[in-house]
């Protein structure tokens, strides 16, 4: 069984009926989109509290009801990443309060974050990264809509059991 040497935390992250990502501009390279997020470190107790604070450090954000609801795995050279992927609310932000480093290296290109309304066909519009994750979410708007809007366990079990149709 091939050894997880990566695990990493994404937020589709939802702000009233629009996913809040990160449009990304490199020298050499057509802009693509990707959701909030990045490595679990050391230092984080749990993916959870990874997922807090990357939203912290790329946002200067809060969530709230954060759902693990996908998994995806990366074939690396020494073995496995897994990216934990969550849906929740964002409950706040102050990008003047981002504190990630990636947003003082020009050589990293450019960040920045935009909303795109959660529908299959906006999703569609932009270059999700990575892209089994836009084909996740096309196929699965209303599922996680309907989890990161359901306080109740009862909402949120029969949208979790409606996510694999």
């Amino acid at each position: 069984m091939p050894e997880i040497i990566r695990r990493s935390a994404r937020a589709i992250l939802l702000d009233g009926d629009h996913l809040v990502l990160i449009k990304r501009t490199r020298p050499g390279r057509d802009p693509y989109w990707v959701t909030v997020g990045g490595g679990v470190e050391e230092a984080d107790a749990s993916i959870e509290d990874a997922l807090h604070r990357e939203v912290y450090e790329e946002l200067g954000g809060t969530i709230e009801g954060p759902q693990l609801v996908y998994l995806i795995t990366d074939h690396l050279a020494d073995g496995i990443g897994v990216q934990h992927i969550f849906a929740a609310r964002l409950a706040s932000i102050d990008l003047d309060a981002r504190t990630g480093t990636e947003f003082h290296r020009p050589e990293r290109g450019g960040y920045e974050v935009v909303r795109v309304p959660c529908a299959p066909d906006a999703i569609r519009a932009v270059n999700l990264m990575p892209p089994q994750l836009a084909e996740y979410l096309i196929a699965n708007t209303d599922a996680i809509t309907s989890v990161v809007a359901g306080p109740s366990m009862t909402s949120t079990t029969s949208s979790a059991a409606h996510c694999g149709h």
